[in-house]
């Protein structure tokens, strides 16, 4: 049964006739995205320090959001989540993802850094791949500048940044020299083909629509081909073993929920340590709707937990 919560929101838009993302022109997408924070997200709390920084990325700097948390000091050498926010490679940035960047980080005793990475339809893929990749490493090389210890490195992020730090765990292991220690994979697309059951019971009237999907999929990805890519799909990596422990989280009412359930599956298949949690009542993106789903504090401190018990945060 759909939580109450997401039903009188659902409810809400249909009344209110909001329209979906798929109908709005990019710029009004991202816009309306941007905006909605102040609706469906908690006031954002005091974190110890926030500096805007900047990468350096194969086509210009990336810009990035460092996070220490409260109660923490300059001095502390800290673990630090590299964070990719949501969004479809579409939408989304360092403001949407603020709050919960904030949360992390105060939950977890963790430093944060947020990355902002290279979008479609103006870049396309692997551009955002390239970002993600570059920003992580660039995070790990800085790490004495930032106040992080680079050995105790998670990647992490929802939806298409699930995607991402799923990606970047691979890309990682195969390149040998960005040590990851954990990966916090929040409703993750990990097959771009959408071809799991979940895309048909749940692909209409939860919020994340079929619709919405394809419209995320076509500003990112040029050629249906690169579906079959695992830097799109890493579902679709033949092997999967020596990566990160993982936590892979998931929502009952997502079209997104099996195939996170089935990366799952493949990461402890393959010998890793990967645990799944599915909140069978919620909908896609409910983590950053704390202003209105009790379950976004649960998530949020689960995913703490897991970030502080993996990394050693104290």
């Amino acid at each position: 049964m759909l939580h109450p919560q997401a039903r009188a929101l659902l409810d809400l838009l249909e009344q209110r006739a909001v329209p979906p993302t798929h109908t709005l022109p990019v710029a009004d997408a991202r816009r309306f995205y941007r905006e909605r924070r102040h609706i469906t997200q908690p006031d954002p709390p005091a974190v110890a320090e926030l500096r805007e920084l900047q990468a350096e990325g194969l086509r210009g700097p990336i810009p990035l959001r460092l996070y220490r948390p409260a109660g923490s000091s300059a001095a502390q050498q800290l673990p630090v989540l590299v964070y990719y926010h949501g969004g479809g490679w579409t939408i989304g940035d360092l403001d949407t993802h603020d709050t919960l960047c904030r949360e992390l980080s105060n939950l977890s005793g963790c430093a944060v850094v947020a990355v902002d990475y290279r979008m479609g339809p103006e870049h396309r893929f692997p551009a955002a791949v390239d970002d993600v990749l570059a920003a992580t490493r660039w995070v790990r090389r800085e790490a004495a500048s930032l106040g992080v210890d680079a050995t105790r490195l998670a990647v992490g992020g929802d939806s298409a940044g699930g995607n991402l730090a799923a990606v970047v765990a691979i890309a990682a292991r195969d390149a040998g020299d960005l040590p990851i220690a954990f990966q916090l994979l929040i409703y993750p697309a990990t097959d771009m083909r959408c071809v799991h059951p979940s895309h048909v019971t749940n692909g209409q009237g939860y919020l994340l629509t079929r619709d919405t999907i394809r419209y995320f999929h076509d500003h990112y990805i040029i050629d249906e081909t690169q579906d079959l890519d695992w830097r799109a799909s890493p579902l679709l990596r033949e092997d999967l073993a020596g990566l990160p422990p993982a936590l892979v989280l998931t929502a009952g009412y997502d079209p997104l929920r099996d195939e996170g359930l089935d990366y799952a599956r493949a990461l402890t298949e393959a010998g890793n340590r990967a645990v799944h949690v599915c909140f069978d009542r919620q909908i896609h993106g409910f983590i950053t709707m704390g202003r209105l789903f009790d379950d976004a504090s649960t998530a949020l401190v689960l995913c703490a937990g897991e970030l502080r018990r993996a990394l050693g945060a104290r």
